[in-house]
């Protein structure tokens, strides 16, 4: 099959799933990090916003932020940043896309709309319990259904029974895009043949890793073959917006892997060492 040329006009944008870690904080005497030395919590979502244009947000897996933390993130980023929201647990887990959820979805799509134009895409992350059951199946295509469509959606299965044709109708059908991820879930042949089947305008890769890594201030399993392979997939996908995340699992330390990518993909980087000139405004 012929590949796929990737749209001229399409823009990638690369980030971090997440901002707040103290490990990325440069320690007094120590080499530079990411952050300068002495950064607060509160001043890193601004820094990081100044070396990349969009973040995934964790935090939203866990509950549904308050109105004046996004007005918060809303306030503290460039016009250009955009925020992709996991979608609360309550939601993919616990109510595993049932009719229960609805409500709760209501009150999520309301409050995240709140970011205005600089909500990038909703992650919907299911758990691997969730089967390719005809259960689950029944209650993921009205779940699909119930999705405002002035939001933009990517769903990521962890369970490669659900990669197949019926899937890949039922969210093209809703304009929900598949995440492609790098990760132990779904075998990596299967998401890179499911890239000639994507039809929405806007992509989304996500880059995990193993979970046995303890401190996240450096890389410490380089994974450049892999990076340069996922590249020439991601030449393929045909949409106008790309959007790709790092978890500071994959490598070990997420902003030096968007930094990797982001080079291999031609785009301007951004030196760490703009935000050290900037630590006496704070």
């Amino acid at each position: 099959m012929r590949s796929k040329i990737q749209n001229p006009k399409s823009k990638i944008h690369i980030g971090c799933q997440g901002w707040n870690y103290d490990d990325w904080t440069t320690r007094a005497g120590g080499e530079s990090i990411f952050y300068p030395r002495g950064t607060r919590s509160g001043e890193m979502l601004a820094l990081y916003s100044e070396i990349f244009d969009t973040i995934e947000v964790d935090s939203t897996f866990y509950a549904i932020p308050p109105a004046s933390v996004i007005e918060n993130w809303y306030k503290k980023t460039p016009a250009h940043f955009t925020f992709s929201p996991k979608m609360p647990q309550s939601i993919t887990h616990e109510h595993a896309l049932r009719e229960s959820s609805f409500e709760i979805l209501d009150e999520f799509c309301e409050r995240i709309g709140e970011l205005k134009e600089k909500l990038g895409v909703v992650l919907v992350q299911l758990a691997p319990q969730f089967e390719a059951s005809k259960e689950n199946a029944q209650n993921l295509r009205k779940f699909l259904e119930r999705l405002p469509r002035d939001i933009r959606f990517a769903v990521e299965f962890r369970d490669r029974q659900w990669m197949i044709e019926w899937t890949l109708q039922e969210l093209e059908k809703n304009s929900v895009a598949l995440a492609l991820v790098e990760g132990s879930w779904i075998p990596r042949e299967i998401t890179f043949g499911a890239i000639e089947r994507l039809t929405t305008d806007f992509a989304y890769v996500r880059f995990m890793g193993e979970r046995d890594l303890t401190a996240f201030d450096k890389i410490y399993r380089h994974m450049d073959a892999n990076l340069q392979m996922w590249k020439e997939e991601i030449e393929k996908i045909k949409a106008r917006d790309i959007f790709i995340y790092f978890s500071n699992f994959y490598e070990g330390h997420a902003p030096a892997s968007a930094g990797k990518l982001k080079k291999l993909v031609g785009q301007e980087i951004v030196e760490t060492a703009v935000l050290e000139n900037q630590g006496s405004l704070f």
